[in-house]
């Protein structure tokens, strides 16, 4: 992220616009909303900007720029055609410690002016960091239309029951109050209405409310297979809502951002060999949580009940009498194989599709040698391998010790529907060489069966000439 979002209350302070045309104008007037003071150094200005500066008593014009007239300014924005005064204007707000906006040049920029949707208070930001402001533009008009007009009034309102609610539901109980009346009907509804109506409505409803002493909410979530475009919409909404969330190594990072910008995170992740921390402190962190009142999202990579321990957590909340509820992901198995081009089933390939895990519940490392390899692998079946990369010798000794075919294909996925996705096809002669090939610490699954080998034909995800075959 280039740019830190924020937002300046502007109201009369004093900013200096540089240059006296089109988009000094567009500044001008922006500002000029905000309450801002403006001053204008411009050696021509156009009709448009005289206009605006005779209506408004707080602003100023002086006919070139001099660097004394950065002297308490908050701002300075150099919208000219003189390239060589631009920077010049640039350089003197560096060394006067101003933040300065040399329009369509984001090399000399300390902050920029974002495409605006105003339904003050309620404002949205859009911004591509410089790098195309008609894009901008055009994700501004999708907001545009998608925002209704009176969402204003509905957020006035709510700003004047604010003390109210959260004198009369403490302890958090006063989000949940507007998590749970904030819904799109009623934003829709209210954004309709006449201010005092909404405000009379939403005191009812407070009034109908009486604060409680329960346990908080425990959710567990599956996140997918890391790509965020696979969350689920339930999934998205409960990140939002989080006061607490406990994520695990494979949840990628892109999916945290989604987590509520307040929430505190902690890290519990676990993997072969280095046990960050052990389950029985996870459930411990999540009663302790729950106790406080808070909102505790459980977050996992993939699904909670594919290999997820999710059971044993909800065991450990329904023992402790914590309500919960279950959010689905998509498992690391389908989430991958999709977007590797494998498809686990397949009338002409594949009838019987079985996931297994390469780690006991003690996380030992002799699971292959007690998988019934012969029933779930072979002619017209699809087995779909989790955690099994640091132990493909003794895949590849249980399958040939069960009778399957050397040459039986197989695909390693790593980092599955992930822009670092990387793909290898083999047989199950070479698994080893598979593994070898996998990178340190990064998630990763075998498919072994028929269906593996169409990888190479039927990849789409960033580029199918990633597919490789092991030697």
């Amino acid at each position: 992220m280039q740019f830190f979002p924020v937002f300046m209350d502007l109201r009369g302070q004093d900013v200096l616009v540089v240059g006296g045309g089109v988009v000094a104008e567009r500044k001008i007037r922006a500002l000029l909303s905000a309450g801002a003071r403006v001053h204008v150094a411009a050696k021509v200005a156009s009709a448009k900007v005289q206009a605006l500066l005779a209506d408004e008593s707080i602003c100023s014009i002086e006919p070139s720029y001099e660097e004394s007239q950065l002297a308490g300014k908050r701002l300075v924005f150099a919208a000219t055609d003189d390239t060589e005064l631009n920077h010049r204007v640039f350089r003197d707000a560096e060394r006067r410690g101003v933040l300065a906006n040399v329009v369509d040049d984001s090399a000399h920029c300390r902050f920029i002016s974002p495409a605006v949707v105003d339904r003050s208070p309620v404002l949205v930001a859009i911004s591509t960091g410089g790098s195309s402001p008609v894009l901008a533009r055009r994700l501004r008009r999708w907001i545009e239309q998608l925002l209704p007009h009176g969402l204003g009034k509905v957020a006035r309102a709510a700003a004047e029951l604010r003390a109210e609610v959260k004198k009369q539901l403490p302890n958090g109980q006063g989000r949940r109050f507007w998590e749970a009346r904030m819904t799109d009907a009623n934003l829709l509804r209210w954004a309709g209405k006449a201010p005092a109506a909404i405000l009379k409505e939403m005191t009812s409803l407070l009034r109908h409310v009486q604060p409680v002493e329960s346990p908080g909410m425990v959710y567990l979530v599956g996140a997918g297979p890391g790509n965020p475009d696979l969350l689920t919409l339930r999934a998205l909404d409960v990140l939002g809502r989080a006061d607490v969330v406990l994520h695990d190594r494979l949840v990628s990072n892109e999916i945290l951002d989604l987590v509520r910008r307040d929430a505190e995170r902690i890290y519990v992740g676990k993997q072969a060999g280095n046990h960050h921390c052990q389950q029985e402190e996870i459930h411990r962190i999540m009663l302790e949580q729950a106790a406080l009142g808070r909102t505790v999202v459980r977050l996992k990579g993939g699904d909670a009940f594919i290999f997820g321990r999710g059971g044993e957590e909800l065991e450990v909340l329904r023992s402790a009498g914590v309500p919960y509820e279950v959010v689905p992901g998509i498992t690391a198995a389908t989430g991958s194989a999709a977007f590797a081009g494998i498809p686990l089933t397949h009338r002409s390939h594949a009838q019987a599709l079985t996931f297994v895990t390469g780690h006991s519940a003690a996380g030992s490392l002799d699971r292959p040698t007690k998988i019934d390899w012969a029933g779930i692998a072979g002619e017209g079946k699809t087995a779909v391998v989790y955690m099994g990369i640091k132990q493909a010798e003794a895949i590849r000794k249980g399958l040939l010790d069960a009778g399957i075919s050397a040459r039986l294909p197989v695909a390693m996925v790593e980092n599955g529907s992930r822009d670092e996705q990387r793909v290898i096809v083999g047989t199950v002669g070479n698994i080893p060489a598979l593994a070898q090939q996998a990178s340190r610490g990064s998630p990763g699954l075998l498919v072994i069966g028929e269906v593996a080998a169409l990888a190479a034909q039927l990849g789409w995800f960033v580029n199918p000439r990633e597919v490789k075959s092991a030697a």
